[in-house]
């Protein structure tokens, strides 16, 4: 690393002359850049801000006021090569970069950092995992004029974000020339399965008083039904042979079977793997987005420029979870099979199942089961998720000479995310069930033969479970700029940087045997308070809030009911705070010259760091209980070197080098200083706790393009990058240290002193190793403006990523790709855009048969889009979302089991856009 530098510097000292310097300039693409007109035009101007760029850069801006080029962010950026999405009820969610998940992504406001607390509806997919991840459901896309992702660091650019920093803009009143400028777009849409209707709207109205004055505002709202349906289980549940012999002799019946296949589930040498669940599943969601910008623009003088920005978002989701699974009373885990429940529960419930069939492949995962007396679980879970999210920035820019510039922003943004309630309605019910997970196990086919799962008789009340979560970010920031023009060819850049971003939050899990319900619901009739709910899988029974609470007396709540019925909540989780205090600075040198007579430019520089943590947790025991506090604080610091050059072997024919390091701070989660200690037999004692301590993964990356521009928006580009990667974070177990050196407080266990010792403590700790990854990436857009009319008005977009990494890297497809055809005239226009990834993993295990290894399989997206301009200022359009309505599927061990599998259907929306 350091030789590449070295010799890139002495390049840079060698070849950039003052007298050789070029006298064209780039071009302003910051202002009118923004004032677009069309699909066609955006091409072009984001083409020309990634030509002009010194690093490697890719940008989308908006084809109009209001009006950018998909319904997502997320959906957009992923028409960038090196991008990837993951998406939920067909919208797209978080995007991976360049080889590294989107906890490695870094996404910035404004300028500032955005950290935004959102859920997701399955918790396959980690339903409220608190990270680093930004969410791009959060914000409605009318509400940004450009999206600019930075894909290799300047010393210039806060550290962080290792896989790439992504910029969301806001538009400005100086973006547009002077006077009144204003636009409105609606939509109305409607989903296959929802059958909803889904509106959407959008208005930006700016005022531009001689650029001297200014005001921009923007509201954005849309609402929608959203569905996610299909089959799914959790995993698996071992059966031994022993254990098969156990269950057979409290009553369930394998007489049916053949002499081999009794054998062979009895033999005790044997271990079968059935799937857990085998559930019918429909995750159902009302969405109401808000969005509210504002931007204040003001120049006292021709050499200052002030500028307020502002931006308010609220994401409101009332979900209902519907399924029907397998969950035996007295059996094993989930599985389809059950032995008599005894107990409250009536009559069809006393009698164990009969397996009349089933098959297992050569790793013993059972693919196919029939059984008589399947006990289900019917589970109607109702959410309110509520995601507020503030954030206020000022900038300032000030030319205090002909020399130096100075610039700076300083802001605060708040995120809060809140689940009031979070309740599950649970029914039992009996019947009969065929299981076909196809001879590989990876499809799924539930029958539900000789009984009828609408059908109350077959029902017995369960319980009812409350809970409750919420999480919190702050962050406040301030940075200071100088640039000073040394020379024709030289500018230096300096600059400070302070952040502070702070996260807590508590889950709070309050279930029926704690909260009294159990006891007044359990084995009771189901008359009365049901609904029949249908999916395209089935139908069955789900229980009815409204009814279910009048006839229980009974209501969300964390704390006893007023009846006198249940007792105090004892499971409060991830109950903890973390704070990070940085402090940076950097220098940086700015060049362009001349290399051999060839235009040369770029940058070299480094930033330094320093970074104070402190967490603060609950340390909980059996049953949860809270122990004590930990307070346990860290610290890291360091240099990053970073350069970047770019060579004009012509005016359109580009190379672009890199060679920098970069950051990515820990997981929340693993710095939280909660966690947890017990005391054992003889006195043994066990703690763990997370790391405030850790130190941030770091990289170094070399990177390298070749890029030719054509046309008004040609772009053929070819590149490559490699990244070596440190500090990788594990678990380590000390044995025999001192409560004094763990951190968790002695007074958790009782009698315990700072000397007690611990038998067993563990913690997260970085691992000594480097992982690499590297990556190809190709691109290319252009208009085929040689094809005789009307054939010259298409135009195509396309790009190709590549990406090789270590087995320990995951959250990233291999290869994926994008392609988009348009034809656009000023009359009208279309286009369709394919989007596809390959497989890809969120874990992995040496083991054959582990759930650890677990991921998604490849899916291909379509989605399309029409305008028609009515006049130059009335435009209708039309979009159709997830045209193939594609499956999304997961899967857990390395035979690629079924886990998940699920569809979300086509969204069709028409509207119109007026801009005055």
């Amino acid at each position: 690393m350091k030789s590449f530098l070295l010799a890139g510097v002495a390049m840079v000292v060698a070849g950039a002359r003052p007298e050789a310097a070029l006298a064209q300039q780039a071009p302003d693409v910051s202002a009118d850049a923004i004032v677009v007109s069309g699909y066609r035009e955006s091409l072009s101007i984001a083409r020309d801000i990634k030509k002009q760029a010194v690093i490697q850069k890719d940008v989308i801006v908006a084809e109009d006021m209001a009006k950018f080029p998909e319904l997502n962010l997320a959906e957009s950026l992923q028409r960038l090569p090196g991008v990837q999405i993951t998406r939920e009820a067909g919208e797209g969610r978080r995007i991976s970069l360049r080889g590294l998940g989107s906890d490695f992504a870094r996404v910035q406001l404004n300028g500032m950092e955005v950290l935004g607390n959102v859920d997701s509806a399955q918790d396959s997919r980690g339903q409220r995992s608190r990270d680093r991840a930004f969410d791009f459901n959060i914000f409605a896309s009318e509400l940004f004029s450009k999206v600019e992702v930075e894909k290799t660091f300047q010393a210039a650019q806060n550290e962080g974000g290792m896989a790439g920093t992504v910029g969301l803009f806001t538009a400005k009143p100086f973006d547009y020339e002077p006077g009144t400028k204003g636009a409105i777009t609606g939509k109305l849409g409607t989903n296959q399965y929802t059958k909803d209707a889904q509106p959407r709207i959008a208005a930006m109205y700016s005022q531009n008083w001689d650029n001297t004055f200014g005001v921009t505002l923007s509201v954005a709202y849309s609402r929608r039904e959203t569905t996610e349906q299909g089959h799914n289980t959790y995993n698996y549940t071992t059966v031994s042979g022993t254990q098969m012999q156990d269950l057979i002799a409290k009553g369930l019946d394998i007489s049916n079977l053949s002499a081999a296949q009794q054998a062979a589930l009895t033999d005790t040498n044997n271990t079968f793997y059935f799937a857990d669940g085998n559930r019918i599943s429909s995750w159902n969601a009302k969405m109401e987005r808000l969005g509210l910008t504002a931007a204040v623009q003001w120049r006292p003088a021709d050499n200052l420029l002030l500028t307020l920005d502002a931006l308010h978002g609220r994401f409101t989701t009332h979900r209902d979870e519907l399924h029907l699974a397998t969950r035996p009373l007295n059996s094993r885990g989930s599985i389809a099979f059950d032995t008599a429940a005894g107990g409250v529960w009536p009559a069809q419930f006393q009698t164990s199942s009969v397996i009349n069939d089933i098959a297992w492949d050569d790793s013993g995962y059972v693919t196919y089961l029939d059984v008589t007396g399947t006990t289900f679980g019917s589970e109607h879970r109702r959410e309110l998720n509520k995601n507020r999210f503030n954030q206020i920035a000022l900038t300032g820019d000030w030319e205090a000479s002909d020399s130096l510039t100075i610039d700076g922003h300083i802001g605060y943004e708040k995120s809060k995310y809140e689940t009031p309630y979070d309740d599950k309605f649970y029914m039992r019910a009996k019947g009969n069930l065929i299981a076909d997970y196809g001879t590989d196990g990876r499809s799924a086919t539930f029958s539900y033969p000789d009984w009828d799962p609408t059908d109350p008789s077959n029902y017995a009340m369960d319980d009812f479970y409350y809970r409750s979560f919420y999480n919190q970010s702050e962050l406040q920031e301030g940075v200071l700029n100088l640039h000073y023009k040394a020379s024709g060819v030289w500018t230096i850049r300096a600059g400070a940087a302070y952040h502070r971003f702070e996260q807590d939050g508590a889950s709070y899990f309050y279930d029926g045997n704690v909260n009294g319900t159990r006891d007044k619901t359990r084995g009771t009739s189901v008359d009365g308070i049901t609904d029949v709910f249908s999916n395209s899988w089935g139908s069955w029974l789900i229980g009815n809030y409204s009814d279910g609470f009048a006839k229980y007396n009974e209501y969300h709540r964390l704390e006893p009911n007023t009846d006198g019925s249940g007792g105090v909540i004892q499971d409060i989780e991830n109950v903890y705070k973390v704070t990070e205090r940085t402090i940076s600075g950097y220098l940086q040198a700015d060049w362009d010259g001349e290399l051999f007579g060839k235009r040369f430019r770029g940058n070299v520089g480094a930033r330094a760091y320093t970074t104070k943590t402190s967490s603060t947790g609950w340390i909980q025991g059996d049953n949860y209980a809270y122990l004590g506090t930990a307070d346990v604080e860290g610290d890291y610091s360091g240099v990053l070197p970073a350069m970047n050059a770019v060579l004009e072997v012509t005016p359109d024919a580009l190379v672009r080098f890199a060679a920098t390091q970069n950051i990515n701070r820990p997981s929340l989660g693993s710095m939280a200083a909660q966690g947890s200690a017990f005391e054992g037999d003889n006195s043994v004692i066990t703690a763990s706790r997370g790391n405030p301590n850790l130190k941030p993964f770091k990289d170094t990356t070399l990177d390298l393009s070749l890029e030719y521009y054509f046309g008004k928006e040609g772009l053929i580009s070819v590149g490559v990058f490699h990244k070596w990667i440190k500090n990788f974070i594990g678990s380590e177990t000390l044995e025999n240290v001192p409560f004094s050196e763990t951190g968790v407080p002695s007074s958790t266990i009782p009698g315990a002193t700072d000397s007690t010792i611990v038998t067993e403590f563990t913690m997260p700790v970085n691992v000594a190793g480097t992982k690499s990854l590297t990556g190809i990436e190709l691109a290319a857009q252009g208009q085929f403006s040689f094809l005789p009319a009307p054939f010259d008005n298409l135009g195509a977009v396309a790009n190709f990523t590549y990406v090789d990494a270590d087995e320990e890297i995951t959250g990233i497809s291999d290869t994926s790709y994008n392609f988009t055809l348009y034809y656009e005239t000023e009359r009208w226009g279309a286009r369709g855009s394919l989007s596809h990834r390959s497989r890809w993993y969120t874990g992995k295990s040496d083991s054959l048969m582990s759930a650890s290894t677990r991921g998604f399989e490849g899916t291909t997206y379509v989605d399309a889009s029409f305008f028609y301009n009515v006049t130059d200022a009335f435009q209708l359009t039309a979009n159709a979302i997830n045209l193939t309505n594609e499956k999304d599927t997961q899967f857990w061990g390395q035979n690629r089991y079924l886990y998940n599998q699920n569809q979300s259907g086509t969204t069709y929306m028409a509207g119109f856009a007026y801009k005055f």
